[in-house]
């Protein structure tokens, strides 16, 4: 006992502890810090308050107090999240004049304002939901039959390498080029403008996931064959060697079938002009003697 109290009566000692105590409390510090910052994410509850605040302010002039559409613009009751998500993530809404179809555009909210009004609509109505990160994951995907599915219901108003289209009535097919795989999705689950809904009865959701590997894979996959020409394959190439063979040819025939005029022509047709100029002016001076 007395070597103890020896020891702590040191200076060293007396460091050591300043030192332990300035370790715990650091240590601390540290467990209160992170357990705010743990705390500190959202409810759903919040999220849905703020996202009706954002609407009330910024999109009840057109949709509606209540979202229920007016004369300006459509319902939002039963469209769902993934609808809210699709237009204003990809800046169609809000939009700037009512026109036949939204075109796509610069953001202007932040990523999870979007989020917050998508859950309000999504609570007052439901719908269909914003899709996650699994759901949408290309991991896995078969990209030959996603080629196959999107040929078959898609290649008709988007184009072949999804470039876009034009449609009837001023709307148009957009391109994909731009599109992430969950704007992908929700375009597929919400059917916006002149595109049809296709729900998992009409698409599973391996399916969606297929064709968006597709669609993404176009983007960067290199063309064996050169110049793309929209990717439709051997018929545009065969019709523009038709084309272009066919144009070559005329050309040819019309360069051998053009008459080449010898020095020998030149002088007959000179002699010929001169012939009849001469039997006008003779036919001219017999009309004058007449009248004399």
């Amino acid at each position: 006992m007395g070597w103890i109290n020896a020891r702590r009566r040191r200076p060293v000692a007396g460091y050591a502890a300043l030192l332990l105590g300035l370790v715990v409390i650091g240590l601390l510090y540290g467990a209160l810090t992170r357990t705010g910052a743990q705390a500190a994410p959202t409810t759903a509850q919040e999220d849905i308050a703020n996202g009706q605040a954002l609407f009330e302010a910024t999109c009840s002039s057109c949709h509606g107090l209540d979202a229920q559409g007016t004369d300006q613009a459509p319902s939002l009751i039963g469209t769902g999240a993934a609808s809210v998500y699709f237009q204003m993530s990809t800046g169609r809404m809000p939009a700037k004049e009512v026109g036949a179809e939204n075109v796509r555009g610069p953001v202007r909210y932040t990523q999870q304002e979007i989020l917050d009004i998508a859950a309000y609509i999504q609570s007052i109505g439901g719908g269909p939901p914003i899709p996650t990160a699994e759901q949408v994951s290309t991991a896995g995907a078969n990209t030959a039959l996603g080629s196959q599915l999107f040929m078959a219901n898609c290649a008709q108003c988007h184009g072949f390498a999804g470039d876009g289209g034009a449609l009837t009535y001023g709307k148009f097919a957009p391109s994909l080029t731009l599109a992430t795989p969950t704007q992908i999705y929700t375009a597929m689950l919400t059917g916006p403008e002149a595109m049809p809904v296709f729900s998992d009865g009409a698409l599973t959701p391996q399916a969606k996931r297929d064709i968006i590997a597709y669609i993404t894979q176009t983007r960067t996959e290199p063309n064996p064959g050169g110049l793309s020409l929209g990717r439709i394959g051997p018929v545009t190439e065969g019709l523009v060697v038709f084309l272009g063979g066919m144009g070559v040819l005329v050309l040819i025939a019309m360069w051998l079938t053009a008459k080449r005029r010898e020095p020998w022509d030149v002088a007959q047709e000179e002699n010929a002009r001169e012939a009849r100029t001469a039997e006008t002016t003779s036919g001219t001076s017999r009309t004058s003697g007449t009248e004399h």
